[in-house]
C-alpha cells in the first residue's frame, strides 16, 4: 500500500526538533512494509501562505506517487486544504491536540488564528474518509455529528530501542548535572508555549525546595530527539503541567525509560500511568504538585513502566494504522466516496457550540494566572 503523508510539522535542517513524533510515525509505517512518501508544507519557513500555494505540489505528488491513501498528519488549515484538494482517493486526518482543542494563552491574534484552525479541523473531519485521534479527549472534542464509525484512537508510537533505561550516573555525567540534586524534567518546546504552564511547574519546584527537597527544574527544549533518552534517564521525574494535551509522547517515552511521572490530569496521561506504582496525577496547584514530587523523591528509584509501553511501540502503532488504511480504502471503494467541497451549515453550529463548551471548561482550569 502507498501512503502520501502530508504534514506541516517535520524535522528540517533549520528546525531539527520539530515534529519528531510525525517523523517517528513515518519510520514505523515504513518498517511495517508500507510505501510512504512525505510532503512537508513548511509553514515555519513560508508562513500561512504555504497552505494556499500547496495545491499544485500536492497534485504533482499524487500524480507521480499514486497513493492509495492521503494522510494529513495534523488538523487545522492543513487538513482542510488536503481534504478540499484530494477528491479522487480516500483521505485520513490525524488530530493531535491544539488542532481540535485550541489555544487560550497566546494572545488575541493567536486565539483568533486558533479558532479559525478549529473550524478548519471540523470541516476536514467531515470530508475525511477516516479520522485518527491520539486520545479519548480528542475524540470527544470532535463535533457530535461526526460519525464515530470512521474514527480510531491510535496514539503515536515510540521507539523502544531508543527509549530504554540507561545508567543514571552516566547520563548525569554527560549533561553535567549535580548528582546530589533532585532533577525534575519539564517538557516544553522551542517557542516556550504558554499552554505548557511553566509558571505552574516552577512554582511547584520552588515550594518543594522550601520544604527541603533540593530540586532543580530542567526545561527539555530544543534537544535533539536522539538525546532525549539521555535527559530522561538523567532525571528523577517528568513533570507535566499542560493546560491541554492529546497523547504526549514525552510521557510514553519516560515510562519506557522506567522514569516516574507527575502530571496534571490532561490528555491520556491518566490512562498511560494507570496501575504503575510511583507515578501520580496531581491537581493544577503548586502545593499538590509539590506533594506528588515529594512522594517520588521519597521512593528514590525507578518504576516498572516499560512493559506497559510495549503495546505502543512504533511497530504496533504502524500495524493499527495499516489496518485502518485498509478499512478506509475498502470503505471508499464500496461506497464510491469522494471528498466533498461544500461546507455543511451544521459545521458552523457545531463550531459555535464547541467554542462555548471549551470556554466553560478552561475557565475553571487556570486560564488566568
Amino acid at each position: 500500500m502507498r501512503v502520501l503523508a502530508v504534514t506541516n510539522i517535520y524535522p528540517t535542517t533549520r528546525f531539527p526538533t520539530l515534529g519528531t513524533f510525525v517523523e517517528q510515525q513515518v519510520v514505523g509505517l515504513k518498517r511495517s512494509g508500507l510505501d510512504v512518501d512525505v510532503m512537508l508544507v513548511d509553514r515555519f519557513e513560508s508562513g500561512m501562505r504555504s497552505y494556499f500555494t500547496m495545491g499544485a505540489e500536492l497534485r504533482r505528488r499524487i500524480e507521480q506517487f499514486c497513493p492509495d491513501v492521503v494522510h494529513a498528519m495534523y488538523g487545522g488549515v492543513l487538513a482542510e486544504r488536503v481534504t478540499r484538494i484530494v477528491v479522487d482517493r480516500p483521505t485520513v486526518v490525524s488530530f493531535c491536540g491544539s488542532d481540535l482543542l485550541g489555544e487560550y494563552l497566546s494572545g488575541l491574534l493567536r486565539r483568533v488564528s486558533s479558532e479559525y484552525g478549529i473550524l478548519a479541523s471540523h470541516i476536514a473531519a467531515r470530508r475525511a474518509v477516516g479520522i485518527v485521534v491520539k486520545s479519548r479527549n480528542l475524540e470527544e472534542a470532535l463535533p457530535a455529528t461526526i460519525s464515530r464509525s470512521k474514527v480510531r484512537i491510535i496514539p503515536n508510537g515510540i521507539d523502544l530501542e531508543r527509549f530504554r533505561p540507561l545508567d543514571l550516573v552516566d547520563c548525569r555525567n554527560k549533561l553535567g548535572w549535580d548528582p546530589n540534586r533532585f532533577h525534575v524534567l519539564f517538557p516544553t518546546n522551542a517557542g516556550g508555549d504558554p499552554r505548557k504552564r511553566l509558571y505552574l511547574a516552577q512554582a511547584a519546584v520552588d515550594k518543594a525546595n522550601r520544604s527541603g527537597l533540593n530540586a532543580e527544574l530542567h526545561q527539555l527544549r530544543g534537544v535533539p530527539h536522539g538525546d532525549v533518552s539521555i535527559w530522561l534517564n538523567a532525571s528523577d521525574v517528568v513533570l507535566l503541567t499542560s493546560l491541554h494535551e492529546g497523547s504526549p509522547n514525552i510521557i510514553k517515552e519516560a515510562l519506557a525509560c522506567d522514569l516516574p511521572v507527575v502530571s496534571v490530569d490532561v490528555g491520556d496521561v491518566r490512562e498511560r500511568i494507570d496501575g504503575i506504582a510511583g507515578c501520580h496525577i496531581a491537581l493544577p496547584d503548586p502545593e499538590d504538585l509539590r506533594i506528588k514530587l515529594s512522594l517520588v523523591a521519597a521512593n528514590k528509584g525507578r518504576i516498572a513502566g516499560r512493559t506497559k509501553m510495549r503495546s505502543l511501540s512504533l511497530e504496533q502503532t504502524a500495524l493499527h494504522l495499516g489496518s485502518f488504511y485498509r478499512e478506509v480504502v475498502e470503505s471508499h471503494q464500496r461506497l464510491g466516496l469522494a471528498s466533498g467541497t461544500m461546507i455543511n451549515p451544521s459545521i458552523l453550529v457545531d463550531f459555535c457550540l464547541s467554542i462555548l463548551t471549551r470556554r466553560k471548561h478552561f475557565s475553571g482550569h487556570g486560564m488566568r494566572r
